[in-house]
């Protein structure tokens, strides 16, 4: 059994750890025995897991609350992230919705008003921080009919994947009886008097951690019980399918698209239903599922415009005729990948990324080149999207010293202007950002990103950070964060590895970080880190890593591997257990990037690198701060505690082993308070190890 309760923890010595019970489990895999002593904490319902929790946080917490400067670090997080921020509006009808955050509000407000003119007063549509006491409650989906008459409102508790799905009436304001449970992995399509939406059956044992199979798609009809719905699509032979809906503007045609990642392939099918043609069942375009992706952007009369990276790894806009089932190229592949394309105006808006940074054209449907957006400066630029009778979009743009700032972009005349800029308490030209490209392993030239202070000596002294993802075809463009500022201030440097298994080159860069590559991905965040070290912006003594979810699987690959390099690790929510992520909730899905302990070739390169299978005995490991949350049900916490209890039992060395496990949270914070917190603790917990006492540079600076 483990201890009822744990000492405090001491910040200056070896840390006394809960007794973590063992037990003989052990699994064959293809021959090869695997021990499995931890399994137990698997199960989130238990008491002994409870109690496990409580006991770890206590020593946790203990250690944390004894750094001096972690409530200053607080206070300036909170200084620094208190500024209005806003979401791009969109139009429908006669109003234009928006978001917009007052500053430490827990959730983001919704809005909507009828003119973009300042004098305009905006009304509250809903306000997800009266929906719960601690404002964990969020809202995950708000999709307005086409007329804009009623809208579909998704809520989540607690940082859950789960959502339920209510119906407000948009002339009143008020919800209709309607109520949607059991929606994970689904948007809302209208069409006519309802919307199709996609669920799971009501999961049988826990709802946080049972695996997620027999996704289906259902027609809801207004004013009806969930009862009634109509089932729209089923595939009970392929349990682990994905089967989304969503419906053109014109809600003449519902899309179906079908994924089968648990298989391994990367792509999806793709169905379509017409209504003008009165047809009651989804007809196919393209049928049998590969690794190739297609995406309807919006139909022309009976065409389709699909974006595809069938024999185009940096994808392609193509148009499709039904009719003829022919396929006309509009937008070739170019060497540069085709991040985003969004319609709008009789437009089309395509975003292409030149080394990890946006670059954004305008075509006319047939896909001749109109004219190129000239961006505010080397970023990233989001949104473009609208509806065909829209005047002007509206676009986000940033970068790491460069706060969001909302753009207006009038489609006739071509011109940008400043629609809202944020106003944050630092300055922009006290920092500066450099690309650097360094060398892998392999040979193979990867981007990384460096942000510091103006001025800072390269002797190798400095706090550096080195974040990284590497996988799910996910992209780490330039962005802000004002959380990032008070370690910027206190002479940190901040570094963003662009890894293989990401979307910054195409499939092909996705391609050498996944399966049997994705040594790959560990590979290229070392060689980033010993660039770092090698061009003086730090030491291994100064050098924290980060990562979260597949990120915190690459921190905790990494630190196994080269624990040498790093005198902090933070891996976040990770995906730790590389022969088990697929029995819980909807890991099978992540099969197409990691493979499967159930094929012996993917079974060997996991166990090869499985963060809790490859911590040995004997190996000084860097100081450790492992975080979860009680509702993470996307990578269940059991990954992070087997972890955990793995390190703290083989690492005899001085360095802390902790984890901090966050209540009524999930994947991500589930709130801005929350999050906050965690950042001051991260920051903390780093800086402490690096020897650093007292804050060399003031918070309200």
């Amino acid at each position: 059994m483990i201890s009822a309760s744990a000492a405090l923890a001491q910040t200056n010595g070896p840390l006394t750890y809960p007794q973590t019970r063992k037990t003989s489990q052990i699994d064959d895999y293809h021959g090869t025995k695997v021990a499995d002593p931890y399994r137990w904490l698997e199960d989130d319902r238990s008491a002994e897991t409870a109690e496990w929790v409580k006991a770890q946080n206590q020593v946790t917490f203990g250690y944390l609350e004894q750094i001096p400067y972690r409530k200053q670090l607080q206070n300036r997080l909170e200084q620094v992230f208190n500024y209005p921020k806003y979401s791009a509006p969109f139009r429908k009808g006669d109003w234009y919705y928006f978001s917009k955050n007052d500053g430490l509000q827990n959730q983001s407000v919704l809005y909507r008003q009828k003119s973009l003119e300042a004098s305009a007063a905006p009304e509250v549509v809903i306000d997800p921080n009266k929906l719960s006491a601690d404002g964990t409650t969020r809202l995950t989906a708000f999709s307005l009919s086409k007329n804009g008459r009623y809208a579909v409102v998704g809520l989540s508790k607690a940082g859950s994947d789960w959502q339920e799905y209510q119906v407000m009436d948009m002339t009143t304001k008020q919800y209709l009886p309607d109520r949607l449970e059991w929606v994970k992995v689904s948007g809302a399509a209208w069409q006519g008097d309802g919307f199709y939406y996609s669920r799971y059956p009501k999961p049988e044992g826990s709802e946080l951690a049972a695996k997620n199979e027999d996704h289906q798609v259902y027609f809801h009809k207004l004013n009806t019980p969930q009862s009634a719905d109509r089932l729209v699509y089923q595939d009970k032979a392929n349990p682990q399918r994905f089967h989304n809906v969503s419906t053109t503007e014109d809600e003449r045609f519902a899309v179906l698209y079908v994924s089968d990642r648990g298989k391994g392939m990367d792509g999806n099918a793709l169905y379509v239903l017409d209504t003008k043609k009165g047809n009651a069942q989804f007809t196919p375009v393209i049928e049998a599922i590969t690794n190739f992706s297609y995406r309807v952007l919006d139909n022309i009369g009976d065409d389709f415009l699909i974006k595809t990276n069938a024999d185009a790894p940096n994808e392609k806009v193509v148009r499709y005729s039904p009719g003829t089932r022919s396929w006309t190229v509009v937008l070739p592949e170019k060497p540069e990948p085709l991040t985003g394309v969004g319609t709008a105006g009789g437009k089309l808006f395509v975003e292409y990324s030149k080394d990890v940074t946006s670059r954004v054209s305008v075509y006319d449907l047939t896909g001749k080149l109109e004219n190129e957006v000239t961006l505010p400066g080397v970023g990233s630029a989001s949104g473009f999207d609208g509806e065909k009778d829209d005047r002007f979009v509206f676009y986000t743009f940033t970068s790491f010293t460069f706060p969001p700032t909302i753009y207006r972009y009038d489609i006739a005349t071509r011109k940008t202007t400043v629609f809202r800029a944020p106003e944050v308490a630092f300055k922009p030209t006290d920092y500066e950002t450099k690309q650097v490209f360094y060398t892998s392993k392999d040979g193979t030239r990867v981007p990384m990103f460096i942000t510091y202070r103006k001025g800072i000596s390269l002797n190798g002294s400095n706090p550096t950070l080195l974040y990284g993802y590497g996988g799910f075809n996910v992209s780490l463009p330039p962005a802000f964060s004002a959380l990032l500022i008070p370690f910027l201030e206190q002479g940190g440097v901040y570094a963003q590895a662009n890894l293989r298994g990401g979307s910054e080159y195409g499939e092909t860069w996705h391609e050498q970080g996944m399966k049997l590559k994705k040594q790959n991905v560990f590979d290229d965040f070392i060689a980033a880190a010993e660039y770092l070290i090698a061009q003086k912006y730090t030491s291994p003594a100064k050098l924290a890593i980060r990562g979260g979810s597949n990120g915190g699987l690459l921190v905790g690959a990494a630190m196994n591997q080269r624990p040498d390099l790093f005198r902090v690790a933070i891996p976040q929510v990770g995906v730790m257990d590389m022969l088990r992520f697929h029995k819980f909730t909807i890991g099978w899905n992540w099969i197409a990037d990691y493979g499967s302990s159930d094929k012996p070739d993917e079974f060997k390169a996991l166990y090869a690198y499985s963060p809790i299978h490859n911590i040995k005995e004997g190996i000084s490991y860097p100081a450790t701060l492992i975080t979860t949350a009680d509702h993470d049900d996307r990578v269940v916490p059991a990954h992070s505690f087997k972890y955990a209890a793995t390190l703290q039992e083989k690492y005899k060395g001085p360095n802390p082993a902790l984890i901090r496990i966050d209540t009524n949270s999930g994947h991500g914070a589930s709130n801005t308070k929350k999050n906050i917190e965690l950042m001051a603790d991260i920051y903390s917990f780093i800086l402490w190890n690096m020897g650093v006492k007292t804050l060399p540079n003031g918070t309200s600076n």
